[in-house]
């Protein structure tokens, strides 16, 4: 049986990496303008930036997956020819994506076997097992390789993907908003350990994020790129929040986060989930929420780990699917998800993704603004449903709303397929917030948004708070919900697990049930 060993080990020890002059051109747009970086071996050194502002190309032309338009790249202070992310390995680098690349059906040793750029067509799995064993006691994390990926946890899978890296001998790793999946437990862990690599010399790390906070924690330095062109940096312990956040915006003024006025008035439930049970459309995933309420004037947050039942809940309530049992009222009236029951019971839904799930793309603005009263007209003054479309009424419509919500268009007759996720956010925002609302749901209301989209929406958020609504904020984001929310409930495995005032969160408590130890 022939075994084909691994390729010789690289040097041990991090290597330090350098842009020169990196400049990408599309056509005649310029995502990357003369950007020159240093990674210092051994560093653990974070990019940050606007969507938009050029850190994914920068990375893609470091990883060989763009062809630089000029300028180069060294390693260790020679110049490396990376034509291709086979390339990038050869030369001890690795990236680590924000989407999982591991094959779900297989176990952790088959899916770091596989990764190799050498596999025999038959495998001795004994002497592999012994070279995992070897490699794993050496690791920073604890895995089980013989479980399938599919089974994993997605802290485990996160950790998998690192090790993966570690395994192919990278001694410079990207990691690309790493711990979007992870609970804040996981996440400090994970990187905890890496910056302890650093450290130790062992690792060098680049970590793209928007998160100050781990920033701050854990990064040495900071590069910031804005429109393509290298911004600022420094030190992170020499340089504040906002001086971050001046580099990615440049002069533009940053809208924080309106005060929440008021306290809930726990006399009125707008919102109350009782004994539901569901299942998504795979049959698969399986929620049971005994007890959710929501009052007017109140932010509820729902935390959770992807993947544990909040976008089912939000499915249900958003009427995508249908409960199996117990019930969901509004403002005490049994609610489906209708049309003209979230017309009649002023209920506004914006889920994840809003491009994909909110609109129809390649209609125009304007007419994704109508979708909420394209069918009415006078509805506010009792007159019957419209037979016909009034053109001009939408797009006079849509001119108005574009231009409250700051909605950047080159026309309300462009499809809204052309804008950016953060404008087709406010596009949305604009068609579910201008009516009076009683309850708002809303999924991941920032995901992939840059800093000052994100400020925004969330001040819009607050604002309908304080204007008497309802609101479900399920996010992702445990900083998000920590900022916003009066209250937060906790999903796990489907279930509302903890509760708790958000005056009184403890992160650490929170953290441990989203992770199931409860």
């Amino acid at each position: 049986m022939s075994v084909i060993p691994p390729p010789p080990p690289l040097p041990a020890g991090a290597i330090a990496v350098e842009t020169i002059g990196m400049t990408k051109r599309f056509g005649s747009f310029a995502a990357l303008d003369d950007v020159s970086m240093r990674i210092e071996a051994g560093g653990f050194h974070a990019l940050l930036g606007e969507n938009g502002a050029g850190k994914s190309t920068l990375v893609k032309c470091i990883m060989g997956f763009y062809a630089p338009t000029s300028g180069s790249v060294l390693v260790d202070g020679r110049e490396a020819v990376i034509t291709n992310p086979k390339g990038a390995q050869n030369n001890g680098l690795g990236m680590v994506y924000q989407h999982f690349t591991l094959v779900p059906s297989l176990t952790g040793a088959e899916n770091l076997v596989i990764s190799r750029a050498e596999v025999p067509m038959v495998i001795d799995w004994g002497t592999e097992r012994d070279a995992l064993s070897t490699f794993m006691a050496g690791m920073p994390f604890r895995l089980n390789l013989d479980r399938p990926v599919a089974e994993l946890a997605a802290g485990e899978k996160q950790k998998l993907e690192i090790v993966k890296q570690l395994y192919l001998k990278a001694r410079f790793l990207i990691l690309d908003e790493p711990t979007s999946v992870l609970t804040p437990a996981e996440a400090e862990e994970v990187l905890g350990l890496l910056r302890a690599m650093t450290d130790r010399g062992d690792l060098t790390v680049l970590m793209i994020s928007h998160k100050f906070r781990e920033v701050e924690a854990f990064a040495r330095t900071l590069s910031v790129l804005r429109r393509g062109r290298l911004a600022g940096g420094g030190a992170v312990g020499e340089l504040s929040r906002d001086d971050m956040a001046a580099m990615m915006m440049g002069a533009k003024a940053i809208r924080t986060v309106a005060e929440r006025n008021g306290v809930p008035d726990l006399s009125r439930d707008v919102l109350r989930v009782e004994g539901l049970r569901a299942t998504d459309v795979s049959g698969l995933r399986h929620i049971e929420v005994a007890n959710l309420t929501v009052h007017a004037n109140e932010i509820v947050g729902v935390a959770g780990v992807s993947g544990n039942g909040q976008k089912e809940l939000a499915d249900v309530l958003g009427g995508q699917i249908r409960a199996r049992g117990g019930r969901v009222v509004v403002k005490g009236k049994a609610y489906a998800g209708t049309r003209a029951e979230s017309r009649a019971h002023r209920v506004r839904f914006i889920p994840e993704e809003p491009l994909r799930n909110a609109c129809a793309p390649r209609m125009s603005v304007a007419e994704n603004l109508a979708f909420r009263a394209f069918d009415r007209r006078g509805e506010n003054e009792g007159r019957a449903p419209t037979l016909w479309l009034d053109k001009g009424g939408m797009a006079k419509r849509g001119r108005d709303l574009i231009a409250r919500f700051k909605v950047k268009t080159a026309s309300a007759a462009a499809p809204i397929a052309t804008l950016s996720g953060g404008n087709v956010q406010r596009a949305v925002l604009a068609r579910e917030l201008t009516d009076p609302v009683d309850l708002l749901i809303v999924a991941n209301p920032c995901f992939g948004l840059d800093f000052s989209a994100v400020s925004e929406i969330r001040a819009r958020i607050v604002a309908a708070r304080n204007s008497g609504a309802a609101v479900l904020l399920i996010s992702e984001d445990l900083d998000e919900i920590l900022e916003l929310a009066d209250r937060i409930v906790v999903m796990s495995d489907g279930r509302i697990v903890h509760e708790t005032p958000a005056a009184q969160a403890d992160v650490g408590i929170i953290g441990r049930h989203m992770a199931g130890h409860h």
